[in-house]
């Protein structure tokens, strides 16, 4: 496993890798060329192949961006706590906010190029996994 700070230079900041059972959990932090901060989550499990006869990794992963962690982790924190209590959160029955619109520039430079910019390196990433 690789320590958090010895990514492979592909825009890898930090590395946190957790065991869970059968699973194990990454949590790396990214960055795209304009120093967006993102983070992935990468859920492997190991299977085994039948055909094949061999074990492989089964991954699925969620990319989270900066703008939607503070939602993101109330989300989370909400769901544990009704795991764990029964009890739903004071604001469950409330209508979801729309997202705000944000900007990186004066001029108006919608931070949507950014995700666009993440959105391609992905679908490049899920093509080289067929090959």
């Amino acid at each position: 496993m690789m320590e958090e700070n010895e990514m492979n230079g592909k825009g890898g900041l930090f590395s946190k890798a957790v065991k869970a059972g059968k699973r194990t959990y990454f949590f790396d932090v990214k960055a795209t060329k304009n120093d967006e901060k993102y983070i992935t989550i990468t859920e492997s499990k190991r299977r085994f192949d039948d055909q094949m006869n061999q074990f492989f990794y089964e991954k699925h992963k969620i990319f989270l961006y900066k703008e939607d962690f503070e939602k993101v982790a109330k989300g989370l924190t909400d769901a544990i706590k009704y795991v764990e209590t029964g009890e739903l959160p004071e604001d469950y029955y409330d209508e979801p906010e729309p997202a705000p619109r944000r900007y990186d520039n004066v001029e108006g430079e919608s931070r949507n190029e950014s995700r666009n910019e993440i959105d391609s390196a992905i679908d490049k990433w899920f093509d080289d996994l067929d090959k």
